[in-house]
């Protein structure tokens, strides 16, 4: 394809002037994939007025008057609609890392007698991590991580929970979420998705799908900001039998009664802790909503043809540089994001970033690129294997930098 037919594109594109909502410096082709989704105009003015006008002016009236105390409850019923979840169904709490502690311990406690939690192996670290800490929480329970291709044969009777992502953050694999959800049922075990690299990015359903329990970051493709808080969602049926062991005054039934002793709030608000935090709900807030403005087949359409033209360029321009594709040429068993494995891969993503294309490394070898329909156009995919083609032909790699541990990639 040429550049001018992917402006071609770019013009037809409906999604076009969502990118303008954005801050996106010159000279930078955003490709992260998708680690840190790009300031969103709204979240920039939004912050702005919650930390001058209802901080600076309202103070502490502002939880009642500005609807603070509301806003993990609201924020949490609007993914709920991105996410084919009803409302009640999603609050907005802590961190990936912690929901997912919390769910797999009261997923755990539910399931008596039942003693795994199982994975697959090069699952996202975090999650196998606090698998094993929520584990140790229980007494006689372990984590049993296999090969992902044997995950949906390896739930048995002894399955308490499954811990699983829908979208994997390395290869964008995409799960066939209802099909390993009927499995982990036919069995009693409940099922535990993470959508961090599928919420905004991929059509979800967890309503039709009849998924049990799931957590997800806001900083990714909600574009909610560096750290912007997660999210966690509990099937309605069954809020009442799962109770967390992280409990704090805001799961209370009643905060501000101040009681002693602590009493499960009725629904998805028990899985509340502590004290919201609101600049961060107030970005994440501004990112939920521009993404609900977009129909998600439009999404799902512009993305499928982003990744089709990455590809497809990257084997006429550099089939001859020792890339291996790590992705699923089938759109039904991707993400949003497309990796290419390679021996350099460190340096060569050294030398895209120094040259104003912006991706990613993930160990060992993995160079990886999210293309996000919101805010990428067919001009700037068109450019940046443009510049990795020119990057390989000069071997510019060579030059770049090497690991420097603790570094983020």
């Amino acid at each position: 394809m040429t550049l001018e037919e992917t402006r071609d594109l770019d013009r037809a594109d409906p999604l076009a002037a969502i990118r303008d909502r954005f801050v996106l410096p010159d000279g930078v082709i955003y490709l992260d994939g998708n680690s840190l989704g790009p300031l969103a105009k709204a979240a920039r003015a939004r912050i702005a007025e919650v930390v001058e006008r209802e901080w600076g002016q309202g103070l502490i009236r502002s939880w009642n008057e500005a609807h603070w105390i509301e806003a993990p409850l609201r924020v949490g019923d609007k993914i709920a609609r991105l996410i084919g979840a009803r409302p009640g169904e999603v609050v907005v709490a802590d961190s990936t890392s912690v929901n997912l502690h919390k769910l797999l311990v009261a997923a755990l406690r539910t399931r008596p007698g039942r003693t795994t939690i199982l994975s697959e192996t090069g699952n996202f670290p975090t999650d196998l991590y606090v698998a094993e800490g929520a584990a140790a929480a229980i007494s006689g329970a372990r984590v049993k991580a296999v090969d992902p291709a044997a995950v949906e044969a390896a739930i048995d009777t002894d399955t308490a929970v499954v811990l699983i992502t829908h979208v994997h953050y390395k290869s964008a694999a995409r799960r066939d979420m209802a099909r390993l959800t009927a499995a982990a049922h036919e069995t009693g075990a409940l099922i535990l998705w993470d959508l961090s690299h599928s919420v905004g990015a991929v059509p979800l359903d967890l309503t039709g799908c009849e998924a049990d329990l799931a957590v997800g970051c806001g900083y990714k493709f909600l574009n909610g900001g560096p750290g912007a808080p997660a999210f966690l969602y509990v099937a309605e049926r069954h809020q009442a039998a799962l109770t967390p062991t992280l409990t704090g005054w805001m799961g209370h039934a009643a905060p501000f009664d101040f009681s002693d002793d602590w009493r499960p709030a009725t629904g998805i608000a028990r899985f509340l802790t502590g004290t919201p935090p609101i600049l961060g709900l107030a970005g994440l807030e501004a990112g939920v909503d521009l993404a609900l403005e977009v129909d998600g087949s439009t999404l799902s359409r512009k993305a499928e043809a982003l990744w089709n033209l990455f590809a497809e360029h990257m084997e006429t321009r550099l089939a001859s540089h020792g890339f291996s594709l790590q992705t699923s040429r089938d759109p039904a068993l991707r993400g949003s994001h497309i990796a290419y494995a390679h021996p350099e891969g460190f340096r060569i993503m050294q030398a895209l970033i120094a040259r104003g294309v912006i991706g990613d490394f993930r160990e060992p070898d993995v160079v990886r690129f999210g293309l996000t329909p919101l805010y990428l156009s067919f001009e700037d995919i068109w450019r940046a294997v443009e510049i990795l083609a020119q990057i390989m032909a000069e071997g510019a790699w060579e030059q770049a930098p090497a690991r420097i541990p603790g570094q983020v990639t």
